[in-house]
């Protein structure tokens, strides 16, 4: 049996945040969501006789805020799963969840029917910052939130931050940090943010009291350093975790495995395919055909994304797990990486080479050296 990985886009959010580009929108009616819901499942048992040789490893619900869904609809999309798919013993089932959203009702019904998992956007701490963002919460109705995850029994929780926001300084988020320590998340997931074009934020970049480079890469690097002193290591450019906690369907995407991808705006690596859902949910929810993208990616392709994807990695590009993948050496990337080694950006390790934490900073500019796609 393959290994697959399954994600399931739920865009429904109670507001949208200012910086958002992700396909969410505001649930209009409770019908709309049960439609959505509907259209879902018939999508996931459509695949059963293509993934009769497949095995899920992970199940990821994300969004959107998942956790505005009824447990009897997160439950009838999960039974889907399950009557489609041979599920592996264990899997990892997770979802994602804003605060204020969900409860232990939910929670609990959640923790029956498989979930193991739960990742819930903080962001920041701080009100001021929250509210620079659009975010709805403070740091009290997160606290609510996480607590009442922990008394339903998640026992992995991740927790979402990010820096680079405006208002926030240096200060300001390592308190954010030291707030969530005594709450021992098993993990934690930090971005900075990125002003994505059309978004309010993006609007109005040119007046926003954001920090300067300078001081969003210092917040990185203590990040890095505070986390690791506290036990969550990291282990890819953006994550960290406590031993055995590292997202499992996240790695799918890092090591180029195979996954499904389910809903609006949800792309799929499959059967050496690769396609992709537009984010029309009208369009969805009438029945039609959203798939807006289909490639086939060649030798080059391949070879190229898994250099990138596994430089995100804190162990980062392996020799021999290059060469049993693709039969052939990798020292044309070696050779590319090797002058970034003096400098201090990136390292040799046992098995090949890795970025640094002050590498990951300038990761992108290196990367766009180091590999070649196909025109």
């Amino acid at each position: 049996m393959k290994p697959l990985g399954i994600y399931l886009h739920i865009p429904f959010c109670r507001s949208k945040c200012l910086y958002c580009d992700f396909c969410s929108l505001p649930a209009r009616t409770d019908e709309m969501m049960g439609a959505y819901v509907e259209r879902l499942c018939r999508d996931i048992a459509a695949k059963k006789e293509a993934c009769r040789e497949y095995t899920v490893q992970t199940v990821y619900f994300g969004g959107g805020t998942p956790t505005l869904l009824s447990a009897s609809r997160l439950e009838a999309v999960l039974q889907t799963v399950f009557q489609t798919f041979a599920v592996e013993p264990g899997c990892e089932i997770s979802a994602e969840c804003n605060p204020a959203t969900g409860g232990k009702e939910l929670f609990s019904a959640m923790r029956a029917m498989g979930f193991n998992r739960l990742s819930i956007g903080l962001q920041s701490a701080h009100r001021d910052e929250l509210r620079a963002l659009g975010r709805t919460h403070d740091f009290g109705g997160f606290l609510q939130t996480w607590n009442q995850a922990r008394a339903a029994g998640f026992d992995n929780l991740n927790v979402d931050v990010m820096f680079g926001i405006p208002h926030q300084t240096e200060k300001s988020f390592a308190e954010t940090l030291e707030k969530l320590i005594p709450l021992a998340p098993e993990h934690l997931s930090a971005y900075a943010l990125t002003l994505e074009e059309g978004t309010p934020l993006w609007r109005r970049r040119e007046t926003l009291p954001l920090p300067g480079e300078e001081e969003t890469a210092a917040m990185y690097l203590q990040m890095v350093n505070f986390l690791g002193a506290n036990g969550l290591e990291q282990y890819e450019i953006s994550n960290f975790a406590r031993p055995g906690y590292q997202s499992r369907h996240n790695r799918k995407y890092w090591d180029m495995e195979e996954y499904l991808g389910f809903g609006v705006a949800a792309h799929s690596d499959f059967g050496g395919e690769r396609f992709g859902n537009g984010r029309n949910v009208e369009a969805y929810l009438r029945g039609e055909e959203i798939c807006v993208e289909r490639s086939r990616p060649g030798a080059v392709e391949r070879e190229n994304e898994y250099v990138m994807l596994q430089m995100r990695l804190a162990e980062g590009l392996k020799q021999q797990a290059f060469f049993e993948r693709f039969g052939h050496g990798s020292e044309a990337f070696f050779a590319k990486l090797k002058p970034w080694i003096g400098r201090g950006y990136v390292r040799k390790t046992a098995e090949g080479a890795a970025f640094t934490p002050k590498g990951f900073l300038v990761s992108n500019a290196i990367l766009s050296e180091i590999v070649e796609f196909e025109g």
